[in-house]
């Protein structure tokens, strides 16, 4: 874990801003936002923000249910309240019909009974619907709903929890839950300094160690138990918590997302302000993803999809809740880096060699120390001990000032961003005067200086005061957790340096592509691949030189304009696959050939009974790079792009790269960077590197379909795209495309 807060680990201070225009259009949770926000599908293109300062700070809560009758559930939890409203100064109204008082505070019958304006309601009742309903008179701002039984339990429920939602829509009321906790009325610790973690839960439990990061000194400022977000949602606490300007970092554990899109505009806003946002998505694995929708009552999504949507905007996804602590500690604390490099110092060679291995296989770039550097060093470091990196210092030295000289010396490198020190074990007084020179180096340095402290005991005196004790030293427990942590902080900045929405250059207006793709569109049927190409090339996608014919005689005619040799292909909308019946004929050089291939083509389709729009008779295209584009709808995030190597081998090896438009031209070249078989298109084996300009570009048309189209066109598959060598293009030697 990372030490206390006590110090002067610091953030810059972030302006709130709320992302919405000025003339309203439509309301979107609770937010107008304006026609000029919106993309050309209407989508909005900022996050709206609630103003949630009433709900964690209101001036008035109404308690609906209160009890001060001992042994009951309800009597608790207004105990809770009374002390949570005292702490953070609002004025408690007990509501219960037959009851004058609770604690010794007076009561009210009902929620219409209440002669003030109250800021939150506390629902303390199994039935929530009919005290909304109620509440919509009122001038109530937020209310909380405990009650479960909604949509965790199946369709019966996930109907209940319609109405309630519905009834919320109506009211104007801001609702958390239903199905949530007392987490957000918790006790946070007012003496910890320095930039804090806000935390939001689906499940509240599934929180409960990142709250208890307090008693090792890490100041945490919100936390938000979402529930199953009827109304307010993991997103709006996103964009909420992204405006303070305490907030360091933002912890998410995520069981299902409401709204891919909402969660996108959420993690866009953060990265403009640079909060970075880290997050546990469970559902990697179909049991994982089954539990997560029985508990939460929402959609997991592909999983594919969710981490390249992650990734696109910035947040950091983490596999489990010791990991999730350890980033977001460290983002929330540490300054910017000055410098990618980073350095293991370690008082054993082997240490040191088992680190740096782990390091550079998750990406960190442990750089050699100049020789001079080298030299330096060993005037306090033995000749037969490497300092090139990782730094062996065989032993740190204890009774004089040498240890503290090494790490100063390795700090001051100007390619050094951050230095990590391996502690395996517990080895009094070396490893405790290592820990407090990496202590002191730390106070005198804006490099970030971490400690792995591998001793399973925890109770030593260097781990629990001296290091724990540094707000300047951010110290693990593991050696993966200390290199995800830094790989991540790493990351972050890099992303964030710069950083320019994708939604700042989605499309506000359709193109003269648009209107000309929609008349070639037929609601809820596929194109043949003829329909489908000519789709593309509304789109400037380049496809082979052919015509559709319906006689022999008018293939021979076709194949002398088109040029010899060439291709025929049956064309149909009921042909998804056509070359495992026998219905595609490559390389053919003659009039001769052309009839026979044309009669025996439509011979098949008879026989298989389909029925064509007729023969394409198409240009034989030179050798290059077999690739897949395509887009699909995700049940989340709506329309997705994927490329990935194409022909046979999008079936064998399933090597795809997945987006969510909108996105430039940088994500477009990451994608092929994601792809095991990149090489081929650098060209392998003597073969010429690809056109991969070209291939870019047909990402960012078929992307550009992908936003235009999203109301029509259901998916859409270029298979095979065959991406000349550079300079010669890419053209769709075959397409799908499937309409809504």
């Amino acid at each position: 874990m990372l030490g206390s807060t006590h110090g002067t680990f610091t953030t810059d201070l972030r302006a709130r801003v709320v992302a919405c225009g000025e003339a309203p259009a439509a309301v979107v949770h609770g937010v107008t936002v304006a026609p000029g926000d919106r993309d050309v599908s209407g989508r909005p293109l900022h996050a709206p923000v609630p103003d949630l300062d009433r709900f964690f700070r209101p001036g008035s809560v109404a308690v609906v249910g209160a009890s001060d009758t001992e042994g009951r559930p309800n009597t608790g939890i207004t105990r809770q309240l009374l002390a949570w409203a005292e702490r953070v100064g609002a004025r408690l109204v007990p509501v219960h019909p037959t009851r004058t008082s609770v604690f010794g505070i007076d009561c009210v019958p009902s929620v219409s009974a209440l002669t003030e304006p109250v800021d939150l309601a506390v629902l303390l009742v199994a039935d929530p619907l009919p005290v909304i309903e109620e509440l919509a008179d009122t001038k109530v701002k937020f209310a909380v709903a405990f009650a479960s039984g909604f949509a965790e339990t199946g369709e019966a429920g996930a109907a209940a929890q319609e109405r309630l939602a519905a009834a919320v829509r109506r009211s104007g009321i801001r609702l958390l839950g239903p199905n949530t906790n007392l987490n957000a009325f918790e006790r946070f610790r007012d003496d910890l300094e320095g930039p804090a973690v806000a935390l939001i839960t689906q499940s509240g439990h599934q929180g409960r160690p990142v709250f208890t990061l307090q008693e090792l000194g890490v100041r945490l400022s919100h936390w938000a138990p979402t529930g199953n977000e009827a109304d307010l949602e993991t997103s709006d606490f996103i964009s909420y918590f992204a405006g303070l300007p305490e907030v360091g970092a933002i912890a998410c554990y995520v069981e299902g997302l409401k709204d891919g899109r909402s969660f996108l505009l959420a993690a866009d806003r953060a990265a403009r302000e640079g909060v970075p946002v880290v997050a546990v998505k469970v559902g990697r694995t179909e049991t994982g993803a089954r539990t997560a929708a029985s508990h939460t009552g929402k959609l997991t999504g592909a999983d594919q999809v969710v981490d390249a949507a992650m990734r696109q905007y910035g947040v950091i996804r983490v596999d489990g809740l010791d990991q999730l602590q350890d980033t977001a500690t460290l983002l929330a604390r540490a300054r910017r880096p000055q410098a990618d490099g980073v350095v293991v110092y370690s008082i054993s060679g082997g240490t040191g060699a088992h680190f740096a291995d782990l390091a550079t296989a998750a990406g960190l770039e442990l750089p050699t120390l100049p020789q001079a550097k080298q030299d330096e060093l060993h005037q306090w470091i033995p000749e037969y001990l490497s300092v090139s990196n990782p730094v062996d210092n065989g032993g740190h030295p204890v009774g004089d000032w040498r240890g503290r000289k090494i790490i100063d010396a390795i700090l001051a490198d100007p390619s050094v961003g951050v230095l990590i020190c391996p502690i395996t074990g517990p080895f009094p007084p070396m490893s405790d005067k290592l820990a407090q020179d990496l202590v002191d180096a730390a106070e005198a340095t804006d490099k970030l200086v971490c400690v792995v402290w591998g001793s399973p005991v925890g109770t030593e005196d260097a781990y629990r005061t001296t290091l724990l004790g540094s707000s300047r030293v951010a110290t693990f427990r593991t050696f993966g957790n200390c290199i995800g942590a830094v790989k991540a902080y790493l990351d972050h900045h890099r992303f964030t340096t710069g950083y320019r929405s994708p939604f700042d250059e989605a499309p506000r207006t359709p193109s003269p592509s648009f209107r000309k793709a929609q008349a070639l569109m037929r609601p809820g049927r596929r194109l043949s691949e003829h329909a489908a190409k000519q789709l593309l090339r509304a789109y400037g996608i380049r496809v082979p030189r052919e015509q559709l014919v319906t006689s022999a005689a008018a293939a021979v005619r076709a194949a002398g304009l088109v040029g010899y040799p060439v291709v025929m292909k049956a064309s149909g909308a009921q042909l998804a696959h056509k070359t495992e019946l026998g219905l595609v004929k490559v390389g053919l050089t003659s009039a001769s050939q052309v009839r026979d291939a044309y009669r025996e083509l439509t011979d098949i389709a008879r026989y298989e009974s389909i029925d064509l729009d007729g023969i394409l008779v198409c240009q034989m295209v030179g050798r290059g790079v077999e690739m897949v584009v395509g887009v699909t709808r995700d049940d989340l995030f709506g329309p997705t792009v994927t490329v990935g190597l194409g022909g046979v081998l999008v079936e064998v090896l399933n090597d795809t790269a997945v987006r969510v438009p909108p996105f430039g031209e940088q994500e477009a070249r990451s994608m092929l960077a994601d792809l095991r078989g990149r090489a081929l298109l650098e060209g392998v084996r003597g073969a010429p590197p690809a056109d991969v300009d070209a291939l870019v570009e047909v990402v960012l048309r078929v992307q550009r379909m992908a936003l235009e189209l999203d109301g029509d066109l259901a998916e859409l598959d270029i298979n095979p795209l065959m991406v000349l060598p550079r300079g010669q293009g890419a053209v769709a030697l075959d397409a799908l495309a499937v309409c809504r």
